[in-house]
């Protein structure tokens, strides 16, 4: 048992092996199990009722030839005897009754002229005897029935199939009508069961052909349905990937090509729309792009007399009418806010286009914030947590406008004192991890997610932001030139807080992108200058 079932695992497990090299797909499997499954379910229903009908035929007639025989024989050699035979008489009548064409063994049991019961048996002491006959049979045949007209014997032959040792019997027993003695018979039908067994042989590996081509016409079938199943999967996988010039070839006229043309239809329109997308994201972005560069010319000169006017303003003369003042403070102050957007924009086009690029230096964290802080005078509003000789290869611009958007915004909305913090990621220090928290009334649940939108300024609890609503945007887009990442929540103790994350040497990232050479020469001259 032990090596059959050493045997089934091994058959197993390279089965497994193959259906891992055919590369079977679950629909294939279950398309070749079902297949089976209808041919096994149809040979083996075939087969049962061939093999019963086949039993029923071989048994009925070798059984119908049997006690035709004995019941002939009973007739002839029984009927012929007294009705008080000697044994000897039983002896030689039960001898020659075996003798017949059927070559069964028969047992005679009468009552001699003394009364006493007598046997006669066909195969001598150790031959068929009563006790070989079953009970239920011995009463049927000794059971007077009652004369009818539909019933005109009193007796009659009954008969029963017995397994004895594994060998099937066919036994029956008769009494004579008129008086004499009680016959019985037994046939063995072990010639018939070979024949049956050869039978049900021939029956089951009919079945198991009929199984091994159900499989193979399930696997051709599989292999026809699925291989433009598989197609259509490898050309979506084709153009989730972007390759929207992906194309099914189409041939027939079945629900497979309809499908196909579906598909192909699909793409197309895909293609058209996205191209029609691109056009005009690009004609917007030019748009944008050549308007920032044609606002600079007339900004430029608005600005300088803007700088004149507010000279004016801040001058002892007052040469400012009193009543023109907040007019002039009022295109000062739109004017400078004009410019920032226009920069800003400037700044989005780039980031747009994949222009945006990085210059690379060693900077002091600390230093750099101070510096920020200081340039935008927010001394006094700020409290700064970092410690000095914390170095990092960045671009300094780009961490300025990140670190001047985030502290700008957390005291336009959160109110001072903002708390910024620096900090390492962990022991190898390799990312840096730059804090900034506000004591406001905190962000709302549901602009969480916008804060980093562009030209997003809605808020519930904040009032409305004068800026472009880009500061944010564009803070983001230079973390992640860096390969770095901001993040937006609140704090439990109450607050905003924007959390940046950096890598302390971008310069991995810049050699990636092909600019590590340009970058590493302009970084390597500032640090020279510093």
């Amino acid at each position: 048992m032990t090596d059959t079932q050493g045997g089934l695992r091994g058959w197993t497990a390279g089965r497994k092996g193959n259906l891992s090299r055919l590369r079977f797909t679950s629909l294939r499997l279950r398309l070749v199990v079902v297949f089976g499954l209808v041919a096994l379910t149809a040979a083996v229903s075939a087969s049962g009722i061939a093999y019963w009908l086949n039993r029923e035929a071989v048994l009925t007639r070798a059984q119908d030839a049997v006690l035709r025989d004995f019941q002939q024989e009973m007739q002839n050699r029984a009927g012929a005897l007294p009705v008080h035979p000697s044994q000897d008489e039983l002896q030689h009548a039960a001898g020659q009754m075996a003798g017949s064409s059927q070559r069964f063994s028969v047992l005679l049991v009468a009552q001699d002229p003394s009364g006493k019961t007598v046997y006669g048996n066909s195969g001598g002491i150790n031959g068929f005897a009563l006790e070989d006959v079953p009970r239920s049979l011995r009463a049927a045949v000794n059971k007077q029935q009652k004369v009818t007209d539909a019933n005109k014997s009193p007796y009659h032959l009954y008969w029963q199939r017995v397994d004895e040792h594994g060998t099937p019997y066919l036994v029956a027993g008769t009494r004579l009508i008129g008086g004499g003695p009680t016959g019985y018979m037994a046939k063995s039908l072990e010639p018939e069961a070979k024949d049956l067994n050869s039978l049900a042989w021939s029956l089951g590996i009919a079945t198991g052909l009929a199984l091994i081509g159900s499989a193979l016409l399930a696997q051709a079938a599989a292999t026809t349905v699925l291989k433009p199943v598989q197609r259509l999967g490898v050309a979506a996988r084709s153009l989730g990937e972007g390759k929207l010039d992906t194309r099914l070839r189409v041939t027939g006229t079945d629900e497979l090509a309809d499908l196909s043309r579906t598909f192909n239809n699909a793409a197309e329109a895909l293609e058209k729309r996205v191209a029609d997308m691109a056009a005009r994201d690009d004609a917007s972005r030019r748009f944008v792009a050549d308007m920032s560069h044609e606002l600079r010319t007339p900004l430029t000169a608005i600005t300088a007399v803007t700088e004149v006017l507010e000279e004016e303003l801040e001058s002892e003369a007052g040469g400012i009418d009193p009543m023109v003042e907040p007019a002039v403070r009022l295109v000062v102050s739109e004017t400078r806010r004009l410019n920032d957007l226009v920069e800003n924009l400037m700044e989005v086009t780039r980031f747009d286009a994949g222009t945006a690029r990085l210059v690379l230096d060693y900077v002091d964290i600390a230093d750099q914030i101070t510096a920020c802080i200081d340039a935008r005078a927010w001394l006094d509003a700020v409290e700064l947590d970092a410690e000095r000789g914390t170095h990092a290869r960045l671009d300094p611009r780009r961490l300025d406008v990140i670190l001047a958007n985030l502290i700008g915004n957390a005291l336009k909305h959160g109110g001072s004192p903002v708390r910024v913090s620096v900090r390492m990621d962990d022991e190898e220090g390799a990312d840096l991890v730059i804090a900034v928290r506000d004591h406001g009334p905190g962000i709302p649940e549901d602009v969480l997610p916008h804060v980093f939108d562009r030209f997003y300024k809605a808020s519930a609890s904040r009032p409305r932001s004068e800026g472009s609503g880009l500061g944010l945007s564009i803070a983001l887009e230079n973390a992640h030139i860096h390969g770095g990442e901001i993040t937006a929540a609140n704090s439990p103790d109450g607050g905003a807080v924007f959390t940046l994350r950096l890598p302390r040497d971008a310069s991995q990232l810049t050699e990636e992108n092909g600019e590590g050479t340009k970058n590493d020469e302009i970084g390597n001259s500032g640090k020279e200058g510093s």
